[in-house]
């Protein structure tokens, strides 16, 4: 294919070679297993620039999804339960995902039902902004459980919310 995206047809190799070098172009292989193989006359630095800015943007749009991990005991007091589930609805609006872990000491692993009872009222709390990825789980002295967001076209939808919402030209009352 020419650089002006004309079919040259089927050419021999020193031919395409000579038409490129006279147009000041590169002759690029991009179907190297065709038979016979395809290829094209093109400024090949320009075409790695383009590939790479692309890849650029890709990168730019993707969401890396960190694991924020929260820790509990069997025993512990409603108010420090409520400001871990406060940290983790937090954790979930941004779009990580939450590794609940709880922690037993001595005997209080031959209660694990207690444990899970824990986890899933932690759960309950979190429903409405989470879905349970990984089921309570004990493994070693610890159980483990993973919520994930529940979707995340509504967290970034959320974010962006939140910072329309209060706007430097807006005042409200307290």
């Amino acid at each position: 294919m020419g650089s002006d995206g004309q079919q040259l047809g089927i050419l021999p190799l020193k031919e395409g070679l000579r038409i490129a070098m006279e147009q000041g172009y590169d002759l690029v292989e991009v179907a190297p297993s065709a038979k016979p193989p395809v290829c094209r006359i093109m400024d090949y630095g320009k075409y790695k620039y383009e590939q790479s800015k692309r890849e650029r943007e890709a990168r730019k749009k993707q969401r890396v999804i960190n694991v924020k991990e929260l820790k509990l005991r069997p025993k512990i007091e409603e108010h420090d339960f409520e400001v871990k589930a406060k940290n983790a609805r937090r954790f979930l609006q941004e779009g990580d995902k939450v590794k609940v872990t709880l922690m037993f000491r001595g005997r209080e692993i031959s209660h694990a039902e207690l444990g899970h009872n824990l986890c899933m009222k932690f759960f309950k709390r979190l429903e409405d902004s989470a879905i349970l990825e990984k089921e309570p789980k004990v493994e070693g002295r610890n159980m483990i459980m993973i919520l994930a967001p529940r979707n995340q076209e509504q967290v970034k939808g959320d974010s962006d919310h939140a910072k329309n919402e209060n706007t430097p030209g807006d005042s409200k009352e307290v």
